[in-house]
């Protein structure tokens, strides 16, 4: 008989907060032991399985997704978030194709990272291992317990999800796949479980939980992350806001510069890779800023800039110094003229958030002096920042892109969600 507890609206549960986080909490480090010498062939086929569920339960996750969505759309929810908010079944399948792929990748648990013998004939191995048990904290982004419950099952770790409260039945009906697969490879259906309540109140006790939380994972907008740093007794993989650059070189090749600006903006402007900010060096600006500005207002986007972009181009609004530190998720960019690369790079680093910034020139030597000097967890060259994206990476899947420079940095993958124990081997040596 299932011990999984069921998942229920706010202020149903008959039990204090703490004590079904307790239990949250002993089941998952029960589930992670059983994860950790789980065989791959088991995690793939929970995998596969937890694809194939929701494929079959396509119809059911979009009446739930539906319901989320009305309900958000009621109050007020913005316009980026409901699109975050919002599957279809493209969207779905996405998610069953991730599923699969993470299947599909080498397991990341027992690799041999490094061996040596030692003078004495020990011979020491670096064994990679799971964390353990993950608490992963999200807001409206459903897709999000597919491939951080995908991810987690493929580094034998546990999680404890708790997605946003607009998503909660998007969610629900998504873990309950996942579940299916879990099932179906004779796993503990614990394994993955999630938060049965949006009182904010577990969180603050997940955040505590160090006798049975390993790792904290924030996935969302910058309250959420400072919030989850300031009272976090876990330990953090910080995944910050996306205040992402694009930065057009005075050898950039226009058209190029022009393509990327505008897939990099407008692809899909609600994710965290989104551009914010496009820097943009004086003597390029002269020449062809104005078909950039054209190129996003045709697309829908609102441009605002600093005195030089609006001496250029009359379409181009007043930016002020909040717009240098803010994420749009929405179709409005800002622009700094600057002279050169250092100055480029002294706004990427005093006002982003260290997630991804790009560089577009045809100067080699350019571009390795921004990707030497620019302080972020990807940057790029010649390429749009939308490919700040796990799957992008091969990865198949992303818990999230991780924002500091301890352990996992970037896209957090299965591999970023292991770390090691040293395994040493002997004949009877003694130490004199």
């Amino acid at each position: 008989m299932s011990n999984v507890i069921p998942l229920e609206p706010k202020g149903s549960p008959a039990v204090s907060i703490d004590t079904m986080m307790d239990e949250l909490g002993q089941n998952a480090k029960s589930a992670a032991h059983a994860l950790g010498v789980a065989s791959s062939d088991q995690k793939d086929l929970a995998l596969v399985k937890a694809a194939a569920a929701l494929r079959a339960k396509s119809a059911d996750i979009q009446a739930a997704n539906a319901e989320d969505v009305a309900a958000a759309t009621a109050k007020g929810l913005a316009e980026p978030l409901i699109d975050r908010l919002a599957l279809d079944s493209a969207r779905i399948e996405a998610m069953a194709v991730g599923l699969e792929e993470i299947a599909k990748f080498p397991d990341p648990v027992g690799r041999e990272l490094d061996r040596r013998e030692r003078p004495n004939g020990l011979i020491i191995s670096r064994i990679s291992v799971p964390l353990g048990v993950i608490g992963i904290i999200y807001e409206s982004r459903p897709n999000v317990t597919a491939d951080a419950g995908g991810l987690c099952l493929k580094s034998g770790n546990a999680a404890i999800l708790r997605g946003g409260s607009e998503s909660f039945r998007s969610s629900t009906a998504i873990l309950e796949c996942l579940r299916d697969g879990l099932r179906a490879a004779e796993l503990p259906e614990t394994a993955i479980q999630a938060i049965p309540t949006t009182d904010r109140a577990a969180v603050g006790k997940l955040l505590t939980m160090t006798d049975t939380v390993d790792v904290i994972v924030p996935r969302g907008g910058k309250s959420l992350v400072d919030r989850v740093q300031r009272e976090a007794k876990v330990p953090v993989f910080s995944h910050l806001e996306g205040l992402c650059h694009t930065y057009i070189h005075a050898e950039a090749d226009p058209e190029m510069a022009r393509a990327i600006t505008v897939n990099a903006k407008m692809r899909r402007t609600s994710v965290c890779g989104a551009t914010e900010t496009l820097l943009i060096d004086k003597s390029a600006a002269a020449s062809y800023f104005s078909d950039i500005v054209t190129d996003l207002t045709e697309a829908g986007c609102q441009v605002r800039g600093d005195q030089q972009a609006q001496d250029l181009d009359s379409r181009v609004t007043a930016a002020n110094e909040e717009d240098w530190v803010t994420e749009y998720l929405g179709p409005v960019i800002s622009v700094h003229i600057v002279e050169g690369i250092r100055q480029a790079v002294d706004h990427v680093n005093r006002y982003g958030s260290g997630h991804t910034d790009a560089i577009i020139t045809r100067n080699d030597a350019a571009a390795a002096e921004f990707i030497d000097h620019v302080e972020s967890a990807i940057v790029l060259h010649n390429t749009s920042t939308q490919f700040a994206d796990g799957g992008e990476f091969g990865m198949g899947a992303e818990i999230g892109i991780s924002t500091g420079k301890l352990h996992a940095r970037g896209p957090v993958g299965a591999e970023q969600l292991t770390t090691f124990k040293y395994v040493v081997r002997g004949t009877g040596q003694t130490r004199p």
